[in-house]
């Protein structure tokens, strides 16, 4: 189990208020944005806070963005490789 997916999982949930979803309803390859979960461009603009503030990980333009929030799995493989060394 890997405890980063896992932890993203919860915060997603939580920042974007996904009240019906549970993390175990949660794909990690599953497309994040304009998925089934219904992810918008309003709510990546807090996904992208989210990871600035939380792991010092910087998403600074739209094509990264588009890459990064692609899954799960590229999201927490973005943060692994980016992320700062006291966050």
């Amino acid at each position: 189990m890997d405890t980063l997916i896992e932890e993203l999982k919860i915060k997603l949930i939580d920042i974007l208020n996904l009240a019906d979803v549970s993390p175990e309803d949660m794909d990690a390859d599953a497309q994040l944005v304009g998925g089934e979960l219904g992810i918008d461009s309003i709510d990546v603009l807090e996904m992208v806070v989210m990871v600035e503030k939380d792991y010092g990980v910087v998403i600074n333009s739209q094509e990264v963005g588009e890459k990064v929030f692609s899954s799960l799995n590229s999201l927490t493989a973005y943060i692994r490789d980016n992320r700062a060394e006291d966050a």
